[in-house]
């Protein structure tokens, strides 16, 4: 079941759009500030995030911004600032669509839906974007800051799959099952060698890696520099 992230200090917002979509199939949480918000979504399993812009603590833009540098998971800004500037800031910061207050449940519900189906549709397109990066899963190639990273193909498949669930940590014991298959023999020295490898690769050619040790817990993909 996707779960859908409300950030909004509104208690009735939060549980107009939690019934709403909560009909519709969809698990809801919500988080009544952006410091929360933020901490949920680096927590991972999050599908799409509704995001208000005046927000207690952190506001809005700063958490789009701030989510922005380790995921590209869709975003919806919910305001009662309908001004040009801030519809167009909120846009320039990375979220994907923007629905100004007072707002139709049934149009929200809507606009949910149709970003899932895109993104849904998107990656189907095999290729992976992030700033400076680009994977292809078709052409199995690696583009760094315009220029191509040779890669094993165990090299490739760690990247794009760590890439695909970026902000997510996996296990040592996870890659290995994922990866190398239920059969395989070694331990997860292996995954350290490759992880290893990959951040010299990516390092040479782009001067960071993506790739973050999460310390007694294994590793993920992480955008921000």
């Amino acid at each position: 079941m996707d779960t859908i992230l409300v950030v909004d200090d509104e208690e009735a917002v939060g549980e107009l759009v939690r019934m709403y979509l909560e009909k519709e199939g969809f698990r809801v949480e919500v988080a009544s500030d952006g410091r929360l918000g933020l901490d949920r979504v680096r927590a991972g399993d999050v599908r799409l995030v509704l995001l208000d812009l005046m927000l207690p603590g952190l506001d809005g833009w700063t958490v789009c911004r701030e989510i922005r540098k380790f995921s590209n998971l869709p975003v919806i800004i919910l305001t009662a600032r309908g001004e040009e500037a801030d519809r167009v800031l909120g846009l320039d910061l990375g979220a994907d669509d923007y629905v100004v207050k007072p707002f139709s449940p049934r149009e929200l519900t809507a606009r949910v839906k149709a970003i899932l189906r895109r993104r849904q549709t998107a990656a189907g397109s095999h290729t992976l974007f992030y700033p400076d990066l680009v994977i292809d899963c078709r052409a199995n190639t690696v583009e760094l800051s315009g220029r191509e990273i040779r890669l094993s193909r165990k090299e490739f498949a760690l990247l794009w799959f760590l890439a695909s669930h970026p902000g997510r940590t996996f296990t040592r014991d996870q890659l290995l099952e994922e990866l190398w298959g239920d059969g395989y023999d070694g331990d997860g020295r292996t995954v350290d060698t490759h992880i290893a490898r990959l951040r010299e690769k990516l390092r040479t050619a782009g001067g960071r890696s993506y790739l973050k040790t999460v310390w007694g817990q294994g590793y993920k993909f992480e955008a921000s520099h």
